[in-house]
């Protein structure tokens, strides 16, 4: 008797669960939500599976996702095949001809592997670049004044093809290369095409899986953990000086998103297994969210 009861127990916890996640549901129904992909979710394979199962079961509850995917150290690896080193400058790949060559290579090949995993679970996934139907075009970006190369900064958004796609109830897939006036081929920050995708799409919700559990005010002292804040108080930490590191670009750019009608942006730690739901469909969450200044900070939804 005392097992029946507790596969009742089991059996309601889960009703909850979804009775949980219903007003999600009906409050994103049909809007878009950008999903940046990368760090340690992509090379690990059981959280790729986790990941896409997420943004698969997004789709099929009626939101209208897009994956934007990095490939930094795949990059990497294959650039060390050739027999050549990787070299960043302030957190930016520098990127000769033959790296960008390789770096398109990769990016093509990993954005086909997700497109292959989507579909496996049934719902039909395309993958693109930047370069497709004029979606991201781009000018040769600086690092501190020095040339690193073919890395793009972008400068306009086509968001055509992605709504073509949406509309055609594709996933699109989204690799981060892009081409300059003259047509020749950069390669992109993930971080930054992932914010101005979100931007020209007017999306309900920007989302970044990181490597780290969210925003800390102090990163060395994990009570300092913020699960919420608007954009406001983010570029107050910006300027105080609290943040630094590879979070300030990342912060920069979902202060930014927001600024430009982004609803909410959402940094995630992709190594927990499901992050994408849990902060989407609980009331409590689990990584950090930056809202708009005049949302309510304690609003649940």
């Amino acid at each position: 008797m005392e097992n029946n009861n507790n596969n009742m127990d089991t059996v309601l916890q889960k009703a909850e669960v979804l009775i949980e996640a219903l007003p999600y549901i009906q409050r994103f129904n049909r809007k878009i939500i950008v999903v940046k992909y990368g760090g340690s979710a992509m090379s690990n394979e059981e959280l790729q599976k986790n990941v896409i199962k997420d943004v698969t079961l997004l789709k099929l509850v009626g939101f209208k996702p897009i994956i934007v995917h990095g490939g930094g150290k795949e990059i990497s690896r294959w650039v060390g095949k050739v027999g050549k080193e990787a070299q960043f400058v302030n957190g930016l790949r520098v990127t000769d001809a033959e790296t960008m060559e390789i770096a398109e290579m990769v990016l093509g090949r990993v954005g086909k592997h997700l497109v292959s995993m989507v579909q496996e679970l049934g719902v039909k996934a395309v993958g693109i670049s930047g370069k497709d139907g004029g979606l991201l075009t781009v000018k040769k970006k600086y690092s501190g004044g020095q040339d690193i190369g073919y890395v793009g900064e972008i400068t306009e958004v086509n968001p055509k093809v992605l709504y073509d796609l949406l509309e055609k109830d594709f996933l699109p897939i989204v690799a981060p290369v892009g081409l300059d006036e003259n047509f020749d081929t950069y390669n992109i920050n993930a971080d930054d095409a992932a914010c101005a995708i979100a931007k020209a799409v007017g999306a309900e919700k920007l989302a970044f899986l990181t490597d780290i559990e969210g925003l800390y005010k102090d990163i060395n002292d994990k009570s300092s953990f913020i699960s919420r804040l608007t954009a406001g108080q983010a570029e107050e930490l910006i300027n105080a000086g609290f943040i630094g590191g590879g979070m300030l670009p990342k912060l920069s750019n979902c202060t930014s998103a927001i600024r430009n009608g982004v609803k909410r942006v959402h940094i995630l730690d992709g190594r927990i297994p499901h992050c994408l739901l849990l902060e989407i469909f609980t009331n409590k969450g689990i990584g950090t969210a930056i809202i708009e200044d005049n949302d309510a900070p304690a609003m649940g939804l």
